[in-house]
């Protein structure tokens, strides 16, 4: 079960969204790609863990492909943390649940 509190980001409000004060990953992935299905629940799992503390957001790369590009995106799921509308740290590939929440918690 997807989990509500995965903010579903587009090209449009992507800025916006990254803006935030608080650390903000982004989770860069497409619905034919068979490792970002088997990230999906990791990722809704991440997002209940930091509720309040973290935005934890999701963008389909097929239907957004202006901000991929502008960040070099060549393979997925690639993962991105910002803070403050900078980019902190990057992950490519399948993670485990704790990599990902060690990285949220370092920009916490």
């Amino acid at each position: 079960m997807a989990s509500d509190k995965v903010k579903h980001i587009s090209d449009a409000d992507f800025a916006a969204v990254i803006s935030s004060a608080q650390p903000c990953l982004v989770d860069f992935w497409a619905p034919w790609c068979g490792p970002c299905k088997a990230l999906g629940p990791v990722i809704d799992e991440v997002a209940d863990h930091f509720a309040g503390k973290a935005v934890i957001a999701k963008m389909n790369v097929d239907d957004n492909p202006v901000t991929p590009g502008k960040f070099g995106i060549r393979a997925i799921p690639t993962m991105i943390l910002f803070k403050n509308g900078q980019l902190i740290n990057q992950i490519t590939g399948a993670t485990a649940k704790a990599q990902i929440i060690d990285l949220v918690n370092k920009a916490l």
